[in-house]
């Protein structure tokens, strides 16, 4: 099968096409033909080499974190899928390579795909929507009436998270540029700060939940207008000893994660507010709670522009240089 390969960590000189053996189908997987495949910029952080140090993959590897696509086999022990079956997926962080014609998914890591979107379209959500959900369900159960600040509410996290956090009934604001606030006012925000022109941290106060996707010091500046007791979540932030736990990764690396974190927990512990990192796992049974959600129009996909799967390297140069305007990058099979 075609797929795209990172050789060496690095730039984009470091990718190419190639031809790689069909995966192997295990017991617990399913084959599935992709059809279509969202960029995210984790492809971009996996294939520069940053996550290198905690998650080692073993290079020539197949990028790509997110997929729509079509069941072409079983193993011997799955129960809900079947052959014919439209499903999406983000898999898991140790089996993923969804730049490529087929895939082979644990069966926990799968859902059926909402039966209102097209390919493309469900394959823009997987990663990005269960961001959302563990951020704003699992993480900090966020109910009606809290409130919830959502960084970047344009981008292809922040367009989802604004969407889920109006739909478990937070009041939500949002930073965007001046030519995207009609967009995040019509996602659901009930406040946009217009980040050319204003300063969050002045106009905000008092919130309950802040999903920071920027890091530095846009993270810094969030702690502020957290009220007392409050949650700071960041997916760009530096990695916590909590995270490293996860990751079931040694005392040594433990440390070196908690001293890179140490100046926000500081300084969060100094506003009464906690500080958490979020990686995001992948999560079939999450996937199965957000498409009823989808299919009844809560949650839409906001896709910037779709890339035939050959010019996966220009979709990726399209994502790095901050060309999309709104929402995620796609590239199609067909």
């Amino acid at each position: 099968m075609k797929a795209f390969m990172v050789e060496k960590y690095g730039d984009q000189a470091g990718m190419r096409a190639a031809e790689v053996p069909d995966p192997q189908v295990g017991p617990d997987d399913v084959l599935v033909k992709i059809h279509a495949a969202g960029v995210n910029p984790l492809d971009l952080r996996i294939r520069n080499g940053d996550f290198k140090a905690f998650m080692p993959y073993r290079l020539p590897l197949v990028l790509g974190n997110d997929l729509a696509g079509e069941v072409l086999q079983v193993g011997s022990s799955v129960t809900r899928f079947a052959v014919g079956d439209e499903v999406y997926a983000r898999p898991d962080k140790d089996s993923i390579g969804t730049f490529a014609e087929l895939i082979a998914v644990h069966q926990d890591d799968l859902a059926l795909k909402p039966a209102t979107l097209s390919m493309t379209d469900a394959a823009s959500l997987p990663l990005v929507a269960l961001t959302a959900w563990q951020a704003l369900v699992e993480r900090t159960h966020v109910q009606p009436g809290q409130k919830v600040l959502i960084h970047a509410g344009a981008g292809g996290l922040g367009s989802i998270a604004v969407q889920l956090a109006k739909a478990l009934g937070a009041h939500v604001a949002t930073t965007a540029s001046t030519a995207k606030v009609d967009l995040v006012r019509e996602l659901g925000a009930d406040v946009v700060v217009d980040y050319r022109t204003q300063a969050f941290e002045e106009n905000l106060d008092g919130y309950d939940v802040v999903l920071d996707s920027l890091g530095g010091e846009n993270l810094a500046k969030s702690l502020r207008v957290l009220k007392p007791g409050g949650t700071a979540i960041s997916v760009a932030g530096p990695p916590d000893a909590a995270f490293a736990r996860e990751l079931g990764a040694n005392p040594i690396l433990r440390l070196a994660m908690s001293a890179l974190s140490f100046k926000t927990r500081r300084s969060a512990k100094r506003h009464g507010v906690t500080y958490s990192f979020l990686f995001m796992k992948a999560s079939g049974d999450q996937l199965r709670e957000l498409t009823p959600l989808i299919d009844a129009g809560k949650i839409r996909p906001v896709v910037d522009r779709v890339f035939p799967f050959d010019d996966t390297l220009q979709a990726m140069e399209y994502v790095e240089k901050g060309r999309a305007k709104a929402g995620k990058v796609v590239v199609a099979m067909t």
